[in-house]
């Protein structure tokens, strides 16, 4: 069994960070998601709240709020 993938089709990576706007992971960690276990799927998702909000705090997901899957 496989983690969801939290890409939400919005696949701009940073160039500061790498880490792309719509999901927070890197171009690497996507190409890789499907190849990961679950755990190592699960451990990458806990990252990625901090990662994206980084991202908010640089302006960078302000036109995204209409995309973003809903709390």
């Amino acid at each position: 069994m496989t983690a969801e993938s939290p890409c939400i089709q919005v696949c701009v990576l940073d160039r500061l960070t790498g880490h792309c706007i719509g999901c927070g992971r890197t171009g690497e960690e996507i190409g890789a998601w499907s190849l990961l276990p679950e755990a190592a799927q699960r451990r990458l998702l806990a990252l990625l709240p901090a990662r994206l909000a980084a991202l908010e705090a640089r302006g960078l997901r302000a036109d995204l709020s209409p995309r973003l899957p809903r709390a």
